[in-house]
């Protein structure tokens, strides 16, 4: 893959951001992150993202309502949900607000990736 993937994680858990982010940047991703659903709008909208990696339970506004916010944009990027709290409600609100995928953390790093690169792949087709 000869194009750098472009990932914008908002997160509020740093150290999982900065653990997250060396492994992804290792495979040819660039990495942002924000700790708040509030800077995603204004962020996606100056900086091109191809995958956002979105958590759910934030300060501030949550990650349902940043998706829903994500989702109205011109051209939204994918977004994978990452969370540590297990919940069918939000898989269902995430899944009806078209999500690309929903994760639990811990997840395997691999995996990660793996639904990173499909995600991307989605985004270059549309």
């Amino acid at each position: 893959m000869d194009k750098v993937i472009k990932v914008l994680m908002i997160d509020d858990e740093e150290r999982f951001c900065k653990t997250t982010a060396r492994i992804l940047e290792t495979r040819n991703m660039t990495v942002k992150t924000l700790t708040r659903g509030e800077e995603a709008v204004p962020e996606l909208e100056k900086n091109p993202y191809d995958v956002v990696l979105l958590d759910i339970k934030m300060p501030g506004i949550s990650g349902v309502e940043t998706l829903g916010l994500i989702k109205k944009l011109q051209r939204p990027p994918e977004v994978i949900i990452l969370t540590g709290h297990a919940s069918a409600d939000i898989a269902v609100q995430t899944t009806h607000l078209d999500a690309y995928d929903y994760l639990l953390k811990p997840c395997d790093p691999e995996e990660l990736i793996v639904k990173i690169l499909q995600a991307y792949e989605r985004v270059i087709h549309k």
